[in-house]
Order: structure tokens, then C-alpha cells, then sequence
């Protein structure tokens, strides 16, 4: 059992503030995702479950993530958004597996322009 969310929302760049407003907003984008994996059942308890991310083959903008316990239970895979990742916890990234649940949160990097 899973559920997951996606952390959708609006970039506020330079374009983006002159042409749309508060009444008129930009277009959403995927800013993140939050994993929640229930492994109420699984027989190695000192096997962490782990997660595998490969970028899809047809398409380049999007990416497999695949997560892995081990028995009894199958692999799951979610295709997400391929961007890189905030890996700083202070920016949101978790990745722990404590009583039965594997928690994988993360945000995407967010590019400042500059000149």
C-alpha cells in the first residue's frame, strides 16, 4: 500500500511576473514529490527497501522511479518529472525508512537567472 503527492505550484520568474498576475496565473508546475510506501509485512526487517531512478527511454523529460523491498512484496515504479533533485533536508528531502514506512520526499532544484 502507497500514497504519494504531487507538489505542484507557481514559478514566479521574471516573464512570468510581467505577463500573468494573481487573477491570471502561470501555468503549474511540478515541484516535488512525496512518497509514502506502507511494507507492513516484510519478512527482512533489517533489509532496507531502496529506490532506483532511470531516465524513461521514449521520452526524456520524464524518469522511472523504482522502488524495491524485497519479498513478499513486488517492485512499484512512478513515472515522474526527470529534473534534479534538492538533496539538502533543510529544503525538504527525506529519505528514511522507520516503523514499516518508506518515506521518500524531495523538491526540485530551483535555477535562478542571472546575467
Amino acid at each position: 500500500r502507497y500514497f504519494n503527492r504531487v507538489h505542484t505550484g507557481f514559478e514566479w520568474n521574471k516573464y512570468n511576473q510581467t505577463h500573468y498576475d494573481m487573477d491570471n496565473p502561470p501555468p503549474k508546475i511540478v515541484q516535488g514529490y512525496k512518497f509514502n510506501i506502507f511494507y507492513p509485512d516484510l519478512i527482512d526487517k533489517n533489509a532496507t527497501p531502496e529506490y532506483f531512478l532511470t531516465p524513461c527511454p521514449e521520452n526524456h523529460d520524464f524518469a522511472i522511479l523504482r522502488f524495491h523491498a524485497g519479498p513478499p512484496y513486488e517492485d512499484i515504479a512512478f513515472k515522474i518529472v526527470n529534473r534534479e533533485w534538492e538533496y539538502s533536508y533543510k529544503r525538504g528531502f527525506r529519505c528514511q525508512f522507520h516503523n514499516n514506512i518508506f518515506q521518500l520526499w524531495f523538491h526540485f532544484k530551483r535555477y535562478r537567472y542571472r546575467r
